[in-house]
């Protein structure tokens, strides 16, 4: 099992709105980051939702986002990715289908988060396709949790 750990926390509290760095947020199940544009608040979501969200989270990994980077000879912020969490030491990829404990938060990865031409248009072109099968991963919330940057995430597997 791996191990890695967060190094920045963004939302944005509506879609085109620009990221802002958090110290931490709060998650619950099936409706996300509180204060994110993707939270959806219980009364919102249809009775019959059970099946976890694959909106709740968007993680990506510092050592991809350094390396396009580097390759394009780029200082891109991370925040500008657009996506939530930021972190290191762990194959994100291989978090597909697996729980898996963000700070006190259990998450279940859901798909790859892979980039979309939205991402090309308004970060850097060569997103697509150099960050296709590399731009993170989607996470479904399975329990409450605070998620802080500092924290570790840990692979508990299927």
């Amino acid at each position: 099992m791996q191990t890695g750990k967060i190094l920045a926390i963004y939302i944005a509290t509506n879609t085109d709105d620009a990221v802002r760095a958090q110290q931490s947020v709060k998650v619950l199940p099936n409706q996300g980051i509180i204060g994110d544009r993707y939270y959806a608040p219980q009364q919102e979501l249809a009775i019959d939702t059970l099946a976890p969200r694959k909106e709740d989270l968007s993680l990506i990994s510092a050592d991809e986002l350094e390396a396009f980077n580097e390759r394009f000879e780029l200082e891109i912020p991370y925040g500008d990715f657009r996506r939530n969490i930021i972190t290191s030491g762990i194959d994100l990829n291989a978090l597909v289908g697996k729980k898996f404990r963000i700070g006190s938060a259990l998450c279940l990865g859901m798909e790859l988060c892979e980039p979309c031409s939205k991402l090309a248009r308004t970060v850097n072109s060569h997103v697509l396709p150099h960050l296709v099968r590399r731009a993170g991963l989607r996470a479904a919330v399975l329990e409450i949790g605070e998620i802080a940057q500092g924290d570790s995430i840990i692979e508990l597997g299927s």
